[in-house]
């Protein structure tokens, strides 16, 4: 199968947490969307249409792709999908069907199409949208099972039902790989786990790679949900995980309660209490504090006590301030979203509905931050500036990927000197709005004190 996944418009609506991704490599349940359809399909060669200005490090990740690449998209019929489809566990079987007559929907948004040679040619990066939407007015539009995205708090809520969705057809597809005896062995190796460890529920709802290391007196509970733990992950004793719940490659859980509908994705080092949230990888929440129906981006650094609000206190429906711009969630459980690189001091207090952008320096005060802070700007005592020095934050950036084998590459560092362009009227507009409800409070102050 020759497939291509696109970003839409509807992209620009998850900042912060995709400001340095596709969204089709966001998080949702055991993976990305591009991870579960290469994985589950029979997929021989892939391509990808992203935003202009994550071309160059996605082609570095991704050496394989054909990155807006549109004479590649011509050359052979291709299987064009939404990156903002979370499709079913049967959606998926059908795409191996689809024909060049029909367009897969949801709704009125295009999930998937079969797109033929002279259709392709029609693609050009600057009106790549219209397009694709003048080819799919020419097709039949038939329903198919699935979501698809809107916002950041999607992901997060739909992460149960993925989890669920992902383990199942990891198991089945172990299940066709073996033969009944083979299977009959892989359940009974469970029982190699230190008798001290409490597995609660039932057994076949639980995966763990036979390298994590899971100490005596952890909590394993799949009654509500199925658990899976990769490859070299740790579980530290006194953990309780409860699913549906993922833990990545080589995550380290470290006396932590990890409630249901959690993905904790590789190279992670977790503590505290985690609720509904997905921790998409690379980061770091060692230290005790509150963690609920959040995404956190790939190099963040959580101090001790971080901890964010997901509830308020009148029970209403939270506003999230994406790109400055508060936006309705529809939902009273919402916490924060923190993009890449940020950093948070000790006892970070979070707002409900927090947007935290990219490579943000958190100083906290002891009061509640405030809810909307732009990439690259910092909070010194509530106060949002822009004083951060980016050369220094480069650094601190190379130093913590060091500590995990990996390098800030000169394309990865183009990116977000580009980000840090792309970000400066919303810093500016953030830093002048904080200044000015300063004075306010301020004025207030005196007030009080005549």
């Amino acid at each position: 199968m020759r497939i291509a996944f696109f970003e839409d418009s509807a992209a620009s609506g998850f900042a912060p947490i995709a400001l340095t991704r596709p969204v089709f490599e966001l998080v949702c349940g055991q993976f990305s969307l591009r991870e579960r359809l290469v994985r589950f399909l029979d997929v021989h060669d892939w391509g990808a249409v992203v935003r202009p200005y994550l071309a160059e490090t996605y082609r570095e990740e991704h050496p394989e792709a054909h990155v807006n690449d549109f004479h590649w998209l011509a050359s052979e019929p291709t299987l064009l999908i939404n990156g903002r489809w979370l499709p079913s566990p049967e959606a998926i079987n059908q795409l191996s069907s689809a024909t060049e007559e029909q367009v897969g929907v949801v709704g009125d948004t295009i999930a998937f199409m079969l797109l033929e040679p002279i259709e392709a040619a029609l693609l050009n990066e600057s009106d790549f949208d219209d397009t694709v939407h003048k080819i799919a007015t020419a097709k039949q539009a038939i329903q198919v099972d699935g979501h698809v995205a809107e916002r950041p708090w999607d992901l997060v809520d739909l992460n149960p039902e993925l989890l669920i969705a992902d383990f199942q057809r990891r198991r089945e597809l172990e299940n066709d790989r073996t033969d009944s005896a083979d299977a009959d062995e892989s359940v009974a190796s469970k029982h190699t786990l230190d008798p001290r460890v409490a597995v609660l529920g039932n057994l076949d709802d639980v995966r763990i790679d036979p390298t994590a290391e899971i100490d005596p007196f952890v909590v394993i509970d799949a009654r509500g949900g199925p658990v899976s733990i990769d490859a070299g992950a740790k579980l530290q004793a006194f953990t309780r995980v409860e699913g549906p719940c993922h833990i990545g490659f080589e995550s380290q859980i470290v006396r932590a309660n990890v409630k249901a509908g959690t993905t904790i994705g590789p190279v992670c080092r977790v503590g505290g209490e985690i609720e509904s949230s997905i921790i998409h990888g690379f980061a770091n929440k060692y230290h005790d504090g509150f963690l609920g129906h959040s995404y956190v981006c790939p190099w963040v650094n959580m101090g001790a006590l971080t901890t964010n609000s997901d509830l308020k206190n009148d029970y209403s429906n939270v506003r999230v301030p994406l790109s400055g711009t508060p936006v309705d969630s529809g939902s009273k459980k919402i916490g924060s979203y923190v993009g890449d690189h940020t950093k948070t001091a000790l006892c970070s207090l979070f707002n409900t509905g927090s947007s935290i952008g990219v490579m943000t320096m958190i100083l906290p005060g002891g009061e509640l931050l405030p809810k909307h802070v732009p990439s690259f700007g910092r909070v010194w005592h509530g106060v949002v500036d822009d004083l951060q020095d980016m050369e220094s934050a480069l650094t601190t950036a190379r130093q913590a990927m060091e500590r995990r084998n990996c390098e800030l590459t000169p394309a990865a560092e183009r990116l977000l000197r580009h980000l840090h362009e792309q970000t400066r009227a919303e810093r500016t507009a953030a830093v002048e709005r904080s200044r000015s409800q300063q004075v306010a409070s301020d004025q207030a102050a005196r007030e009080l004190t005549r």
